[in-house]
């Protein structure tokens, strides 16, 4: 994974608690940090997404 100066938190998150992962032998533990990894890139992905989205106004038109 490379990582860049503008990489989300969620990212490097993601990147350590995997490290952590590797070191474990296959099991429950390793598969659970394994889905937390995925979900914080998820987010990651959701925020990225959102701060790219142009700004809307969501107040109701009168």
């Amino acid at each position: 994974m490379q990582i860049t100066n503008e990489t989300s938190t969620w990212l490097l998150q993601a990147k350590d608690i995997l490290d952590e992962a590797r070191r474990l032998k296959p099991g429950p533990e390793r598969k659970e940090l394994r889905q937390t990894a995925k979900a914080l890139r998820e987010i990651a992905k959701l925020e990225a997404a959102s701060e790219s989205a142009p700004e809307r106004d969501w107040r109701p038109k009168t």
